[in-house]
């Protein structure tokens, strides 16, 4: 109470008012009568709360409103707060009063089984579900775990480029735009930009959308993501993959702390999760493909990339995420750096999440030698107009420097244990996927 008057709370904050009556918005999610009992599921963005209206409590208008709810409809509700073990969140709310906002027409996404382009093109309103719902709090929490993370040890925050005159990995793969009367390129990574930006500032890390024209269908893939890229001076191969592994060993900690009645709606198997702390286990390339010949996989070359039944068969030998190292330069990004003592294979590392998930972090120690990088310029066939400003941070200061990026949607995929990509961001960019 505030001066006579109930105060709105969220079902969040409900646990502050236990025995007390408030006030809340929000929206009917389902309902069921017993004849003199309504029971109500609300939710009101923050959580779930049953709210039970009995008929001798309230007055017949009260009644009459609770009866006229449809699903979606919007409402304000008043009730005491009431602890109740039965409940998924321990408490339930003895309803008081109720004034309808509006009374919704029918819901298109009823309690049957629908198809998935049914509920893709309803996207804007199957996210108000259970399930999606969780899986949207668990994104932001990694969102928050992992900024969090960096920021307390010593990472600055830097925004890159979206629109990019050159690409990272070749321009096969982007979306290609016209910059006024210039070629340009919807960004892969900001990773080129975070390595100048690590030559001023030491440690940064850049987060924000990337675009691959990729015409790939599989579970895993999105046209649109968001990537977590940390970029770091005087940090070296074996450095690299210990902020990775600790990175991500403590997101999976804190999802596991803040996140668990989420985790439950969606009944992740939290056994595999408790595991995941640092170090991991780590192979080399070589070491993989011989696990893959072993595993009946006799055909794979060595020089190949791994697929995802690579990456699946591989991943099985762990019980947490593992490192797969030192791969072929011929495979990889024009500026990974070499081995020194082996230079057919580059000092870089993807990291494998169990149980399928496939690759969530690619990482490497950066080419710092200026006459090696313009050899490479020269084998990409790169057009150094568009390179000069990166040949640059070898010619003033040039030391050795590491970085990785972090797939937020397949992480996300990976710890909520989901069958699909699409579910882990809000409206899902996919191969035949622009509504809504």
């Amino acid at each position: 109470m505030d001066g006579g008057y109930i105060v709105l709370t969220t079902i969040k904050e409900i646990t502050n008012h236990v025995g007390k009556e408030v006030k809340l918005g929000g929206w009917l999610y389902n309902k069921r009568s017993s004849g003199k009992i309504q029971f109500l599921q609300l939710r009101d963005g923050s959580g779930f709360i049953q709210g039970v209206v009995v008929k001798n409590q309230v007055t017949p208008e009260v009644w009459e409103a609770a009866k006229s709810l449809t699903q979606e409809s919007s409402l304000y509700i008043w009730g005491t707060v009431r602890k109740d073990e039965r409940s998924p969140i321990g408490y339930e709310l003895d309803v008081t009063n109720i004034k309808p906002i509006q009374i919704a027409i029918e819901y298109p996404i009823a309690k049957k089984k629908h198809g998935v382009d049914f509920l893709m093109d309803h996207r804007h309103l199957w996210i108000r579900s259970p399930r999606q719902h969780a899986i949207l709090k668990i994104r932001a929490e990694i969102i928050k775990s992992v900024q969090q993370f960096l920021d307390d040890h010593g990472f600055t925050l830097v925004d890159p480029p979206i629109l990019t005159p050159s690409s990272c990995e070749g321009t096969t793969n982007l979306f290609h735009t016209k910059y006024f009367d210039e070629d340009a390129y919807l960004t892969q990574s900001g990773q080129l930009y975070m390595e100048a930006a690590a030559m001023a500032l030491g440690k940064v890390y850049s987060f924000g959308p990337t675009f691959r024209a990729e015409k790939s269908k599989t579970r895993r893939h999105l046209i649109e993501f968001w990537m977590i890229e940390p970029e770091m001076a005087f940090v070296e191969h074996d450095g690299n993959l210990e902020v990775q592994e600790q990175i991500l060993s403590y997101v999976v900690q804190h999802v596991l702390e803040h996140c668990r009645p989420e985790l439950k709606t969606l009944g992740r198997d939290l056994g595999r999760l408790e595991k995941v702390r640092a170090p991991f286990p780590r192979i080399t390339y070589d070491e993989a493909v011989e696990l893959l010949h072993k595993e009946g996989f006799e055909d794979f070359k060595w020089g190949e990339d791994f697929g995802s039944p690579h990456e699946t068969k591989i991943a099985e030998s762990f019980e947490k995420p593992v490192f797969i190292t030192h791969y072929p330069t011929e495979i990889k990004a024009f500026y990974m750096k070499p081995d020194p003592d082996r230079p057919e294979v580059v000092l870089c590392a993807d990291l494998i999440a169990p149980e399928g998930y496939g690759e969530i972090i690619g990482g490497s120690q950066r080419i710092d030698d200026p006459d090696l990088l313009a050899q490479r310029y020269k084998e990409h066939d790169l057009p150094l107009e568009s390179y000069d400003w990166y040949m640059d941070l070898r010619k003033f200061g040039t030391v050795p420097h590491s970085g990785f990026g972090l797939g937020l949607e397949r992480t996300v995929a990976w710890i909520c244990g989901l069958d699909h990509v699409r579910e882990t961001i809000p409206f899902p960019r996919m191969l035949n996927r622009l509504y809504p």
